[in-house]
């Protein structure tokens, strides 16, 4: 069974002979407790081209020491809590020790690794000295690990390359125990205390990347071989992104595309080991890239975005089901906490955990299932290989502002016709599907808007938060919808198995008033949102 431990630390140069300054009254530092020195010995996976070491990942196999075992370390997505600010955030996955890489762990960069083949690719040996830093009461606040490393290419049984020269290097580590609470002011003046005796910050990311560097083969540039230079992760086409004024439509999308294509690969890990909100951020990216590809049919070409735009259709469908069992259960919750106990008769909570429950078992297998299936890992392919070769059009080339407004104000344009379309129907499950279309096309405009923003500025900004709105109290009414279709089959539940189904109708009752209570207000914002100097500001 793997465990996950939140690492963030940050690392500094260091030769033989540096010696640690005394760090007492740094912080909340009372004491620099001594932990004595302990060797370590570790062999490090990767594909042949260094896939993993391209999005700062590392997976190992580590003896000595005090957590011996296999070690994958996945960086914290940026807007993830505890995502560090200068300290580095990673989650360090942990699985007993064995002879091969544990399925537990290589299913978590499957995404990346895509089928190819994980291969021992460096071996380091490191002479770790370590001191605890306490605060007053003795607690534990951080770990300063003074490390000589010797590192060595590794052969396909893990077995040091003697072919390969062996570098050294002398290295300083600090990380924040969980008793510091991801204070990174104490880092910070940790930090500053080793600045002043000398220390300087490490210029590599990690051990790997530095031994990945430094042991590099000459034959540069060969992706076959393990010594090919650590890539940056960015697609090779999307390029460095020029100043605003010059960039081109297809920077610009292009840029957007890329965004989305890393946060679905980014957030599989974090869907496979079932992280708050991971689902619902991997679906977003998918709904976003399937937007842009649709708004940008003068920039990327349509005989090749169709494809994936339906592929990823079917992606947010699959995630789809998933969150919405998330949305439906956080709603039904909500509903019953709002009725007084003493009117909550019969079995009430009880039948609602027994839904959530049933509902979350099979929704999370259908989700692993599609994660693990040959169709996903394709898609991720297809993406990749988009981004190598992007299918310009003509326009690709032209000024981004003028080519991307016309997108924004075409998606808008589809956005009125429907938000008409439901206003002239009657009150009833007609208008309830219009309501749920012209909530997904506010979704389409708000990405539009979103993609060129770098383009269009605040304008883009500004229409984007107004179209917000209008979806998010869309997305309300479609929820108060679904909640009343779930409510309806417990009632009949309840009523079969001679329970009272009076919570369940009051509960009923108030969703009913609060899908009222958004049509009565949307008009309102969607006056506002459809303003026509709000459209001209785009142009």
């Amino acid at each position: 069974m793997a465990d996950t431990v939140r690492e963030v630390e940050r690392k500094y140069e260091a030769t033989d002979d540096t010696e640690l300054p005394d760090l007492t009254g740094v912080n909340r530092v009372a004491a620099v407790v001594e932990q004595g020195t302990e060797t370590l010995d570790a062999t490090y996976y990767d594909t042949a081209g260094n896939r993993l070491a391209a999005d700062g990942i590392t997976l190992r196999r580590r003896t000595g020491g005090k957590d011996a075992g296999w070690h994958l370390k996945l960086p914290v997505p940026a807007g993830d809590s505890a995502s560090a600010g200068s300290g580095q955030a990673r989650d360090e996955v942990r699985a007993p020790l064995s002879d091969a890489p544990p399925k537990e762990l290589t299913g978590l960069v499957r995404s990346r690794v895509r089928g190819r083949a994980l291969l021992p690719v460096v071996r380091l040996r490191t002479r770790r000295t370590t001191r605890l830093l306490q605060d007053a009461a003795g607690t534990p606040l951080a770990e300063v690990a003074t490390d000589a490393v010797w590192a060595r290419r590794a052969g396909p049984a893990g077995e040091e390359d003697a072919a390969q020269g062996e570098v050294r290097w002398h290295e300083i580590e600090v990380e924040l125990t969980g008793a510091a609470g991801g204070d990174e002011g104490l880092l910070d003046d940790v930090g500053q205390a080793l600045a002043a005796a000398g220390v300087r910050p490490a210029r590599a990311a990690s051990k790997l990347a530095r031994a990945l560097a430094e042991t590099a083969p000459a034959a540069y540039g060969d992706p076959g071989r393990a010594g090919a230079p650590v890539k940056t992760g960015a697609p090779s086409k999307v390029g460095k992104p020029r100043k605003a004024a010059r960039r081109t439509a297809g920077d610009v999308v292009l840029a957007y595309v890329a965004e989305q294509v890393r946060a679905i690969v980014e957030r599989d890990p974090a869907v496979r080991r079932d992280l708050p909100d991971s689902v619902h951020r991997m679906r977003v990216a998918t709904r976003r890239l399937r937007s842009v590809f649709r708004s940008s049919t003068k920039v990327l070409d349509r005989a090749v975005t169709q494809p994936l735009g339906v592929e990823l259709k079917w992606l947010a469908a699959e995630l789809g089901v998933d969150r919405d069992r998330e949305v439906l259960t956080e709603r039904l919750d909500g509903a019953l906490a709002e009725v007084p106990e003493e009117l909550r008769f019969g079995p009430v909570a009880a039948r609602l955990r027994i839904r959530a429950e049933r509902s979350r078992l099979a929704s999370r297998q259908q989700v692993l299932a599609v994660l693990d299936g040959e169709r996903y890992l394709a898609l991720l392919e297809s993406l990749e290989a988009f981004l190598a070769e992007p299918p310009l059009r003509g326009s690709a080339g032209k000024p981004a502002p003028k080519v991307l407004a016309k997108g924004v104000l075409k998606d808008h344009a589809r956005l009125a016709g429907r938000m008409q379309a439901a206003r002239d129907l009657p009150a009833g499950p007609a208008r309830d599907q219009a309501l749920h279309r012209a909530r997904k096309a506010a979704k389409r405009a708000r990405y539009a808007a979103e993609a060129a923003r770098p383009a269009l500025g605040r304008p883009a900004k500004k229409y984007g938060k107004r179209i917000k709105r209008v979806q998010q109290s869309l997305g309300d009414h479609q929820d108060s919808v679904v909640a009343r279709g779930a409510l309806r089959e417990l009632a009949a539940q309840a009523q079969t198995a001679g329970e009272a189904g009076f919570p369940f109708g009051l509960m009923y009752g108030r969703e009913e008033a609060r899908a009222a209570e958004r049509e009565r207000e949307l008009p309102g914002l969607w006056k506002d949102a459809s303003r026509r100097k709000h459209r001209d500001a785009l142009r």
